[in-house]
């Protein structure tokens, strides 16, 4: 049997009970609804306690090593600018040369590019040409075909 491809959910919809209750479980269960495995960091690695010193550094280390050993990124870039712990667990990934999945229907442009709605450096981690097919505005383009986050899981 095919082990799941597991996927790091980099998002800040953890920081908000609301979005963690309604925007979060609808992202989840499309991943997994394609046969990944999701990473979600607030879910994996939050379970420590705030008042004991050192519980920050372990949460980013615990973040760092989960982008490590996941087999790609999906990352959540809304707002303008987005959420930097997100732009970093972005990074991180790039620089792994992880394959790389964006997530944003927010609507506004944050660039100084024709070409991208975001900063340039946000798209690094996505092919010169169809990088549109690594892009998604919505949640029910995660299962669409053209895409290419259904390809990528089924490989």
């Amino acid at each position: 049997m095919k082990k799941r491809k597991t996927v790091y959910l980099a998002n800040p919809y953890g920081f908000s009970e609301q979005q963690r209750s309604t925007l979060l479980p609808a992202l989840i269960e499309a991943l997994e609804a394609i046969g990944l495995e999701v990473w979600e960091p607030f879910a994996r690695n939050n379970n420590e306690d705030f008042s004991v010193p050192g519980w920050a550094y372990r949460i980013g280390q615990a973040d760092k090593r989960d982008v490590a050993e996941a087999d790609a990124i999906f990352a959540v870039v809304n707002g303008v600018p987005p959420d930097e712990g997100v732009m970093v667990e972005l990074g991180i990934a790039i620089a792994l040369g992880k394959p790389t999945f964006l997530f944003r229907d927010d609507f506004r442009r944050a660039t100084d590019s024709d070409e991208y709605p975001l900063n340039l450096m946000v798209f690094t981690g996505l092919p010169r040409l169809g990088w549109e097919r690594y892009y998604f505005k919505s949640i029910t383009e995660i299962s669409s075909p053209e895409k290419a986050l259904v390809s990528w899981a089924q490989e």
